[in-house]
């Protein structure tokens, strides 16, 4: 039932959202969001109160999503919007490297969500219980 492929997304989806909620969190909690707002301002982010908001939340209550496995392509999309904010605004003039604030991790944390967010999520996520019966009816059809 759950074979490697299962088991390697699961993990790659476990480790990937434990880095967006530690993020969300960090907005959250660590940081405050009115500090965040402060920040996103600064750097020149448009809208930066909603801004803050939806980094927080989609970063936060997506790295749960990840890991449950649920609304994967959708989660995944949201999450690489956020990235492109991030690198757009907080990372492209430090460069690549993340030992430079660069864009390295943010651009790793692309491909990573691209390759979770849209290949089959086997056994071990939500979304293969919760879409099995839309596979069914197309396979039907």
């Amino acid at each position: 039932m759950f074979g490697v492929r299962s088991v390697t997304f699961f993990l790659a989806r476990l480790i990937l959202g434990y880095i967006f909620i530690m993020h969300g969190w960090q907005k959250l909690h660590t940081n405050g969001i009115s500090n965040v707002e402060k920040s996103f301002d600064g750097m020149g982010i448009p809208a930066p109160d909603l801004a803050a908001q939806y980094a927080t939340w989609v970063e936060f209550v997506g790295g749960i999503l990840l890991i449950l496995g649920l609304l994967l392509p959708l989660v995944s999309i949201l999450l690489i919007a956020d990235m492109i904010g991030a690198i757009a605004y907080a990372h492209w003039d430090h460069g690549f490297w993340s030992t430079d604030g660069g864009y390295e991790l943010p651009l790793a944390l692309i491909a990573a969500l691209l390759a979770v967010g849209f290949a089959q999520s086997g056994h071990a996520a939500a979304d293969h219980y919760v879409f099995r019966r839309r596979r069914r009816a197309a396979v039907v059809d």
